[in-house]
C-alpha cells in the first residue's frame, strides 16, 4: 500500500530580482518517509526550505500539507498546521532557559500543551536528544552540539507532521556525527516524517529513503538515494564535468 503524501511541493519559485534561487521545483514527501534535499553549496536548498516554513513567501507555485495549501501562510500558522524545523544555524531563545526553549516549540505549535504536562513533555524530549545539562540553566552554558540537539527537542515539542532538519550535522567532531545520526535514525525509526538537507553522504546513504537532487536552483535528480547519488548528472553537480 501507498503511504499517503504529507507534504507536496508544486512548482515552488523563488525569484530574488533577477536572481531564481529556486526554480520551478517540484517533488513529494510521503508519511514516515525519510527525503534527503541535497546539492552542492549555492543549490537552493535552504531556500526551499525557508518556503515549505513560511519564512519567505513563494514568487509562485504551491505548497501543500495534507489538504491544507500553507504556500500563502505566515510562518506562525505554517508550524500551528504542522511543520517544525532546525536552522543551519542553530537558533537559541536566548533569554529563555533550556527547558523554556523546548517548552515554546509545544507553545507555539502544532500539538500546544500547557502547565505540569508541558514541563513533563519538554524534560522527557530533552532525555530523548540526549541533553543531560540543568534544564533551568541558561543556553548561552551549552556546547554547540548540546544546542544542536535542545533546538531540535523545541521542533519535536509540538508533534510536527514534518520534521525539516537543515544542516542539522554540520559541524560536529566525528563522535557527535555518529550520535547525530543515531539520534535522527530513532526518529526515523518511530515514525517521524523528515525532510532534511545534509551534506554528509554517509548520514544520506543511512537515513534516506529518497533523495531530491537540486543544482543551480532546478531539480536535476529524485529517486532511490543510491540511484540518484550514482545519476551521472548528480556527480557532475558536485564534481564538475571532467573535460578530458
Amino acid at each position: 500500500m501507498n503511504k499517503p503524501t504529507v507534504l507536496e511541493v508544486r512548482n515552488l519559485t523563488r525569484r530574488f530580482g533577477g536572481l531564481v534561487a529556486v526554480n520551478n521545483i517540484s517533488f513529494d514527501v510521503h508519511e514516515h518517509e525519510v527525503v534527503g534535499l541535497i546539492g552542492p553549496n549555492g543549490s537552493g536548498k535552504t531556500t526551499t526550505m525557508n518556503l515549505i516554513s513560511g519564512a519567505l513567501p513563494p514568487s509562485s507555485g504551491e505548497i501543500w500539507l495534507g489538504d491544507t495549501c500553507i504556500s500563502r501562510l505566515p510562518a506562525r500558522r505554517i508550524a500551528r498546521s504542522g511543520v517544525a524545523r532546525t536552522f543551519q544555524l542553530v537558533r537559541m531563545l536566548p533569554s529563555l532557559s533550556i527547558l523554556e526553549n523546548v517548552k515554546a516549540g509545544a507553545v507555539f505549535g502544532h500539538q500546544q500543551l500547557w502547565g505540569s504536562e508541558l514541563d513533563h513533555h519538554a524534560r522527557r524530549l530533552l532525555e530523548r536528544v540526549g541533553v543531560m545539562h540543568d534544564p533551568d540553566a541558561p543556553t548561552s552554558s551549552l556546547t554547540y552540539i548540546d544546542q544542536k540537539r535542545v533546538e531540535l527537542a523545541r521542533a519535536l515539542a509540538s508533534n510536527p507532521r514534518v520534521l525539516l532538519l537543515d544542516e542539522w550535522l554540520a559541524g560536529l567532531n566525528p563522535t557527535e556525527l555518529q550520535q547525530g545520526i543515531e539520534l535522527i535514525a530513532d526518529l526515523r525509526d518511530e515514525g517521524r516524517t523528515i525532510l532534511l538537507v545534509e551534506h554528509v553522504m554517509d548520514a544520506i546513504r543511512s537515513l534516506c529513503d529518497r533523495c531530491v537532487v537540486m543544482s543551480s536552483g532546478s531539480k536535476i535528480s529524485e529517486g532511490g538515494t543510491e540511484d540518484v547519488l550514482s545519476d551521472a548528472a548528480v556527480i557532475e553537480a558536485y564534481l564538475g564535468k571532467d573535460d578530458e
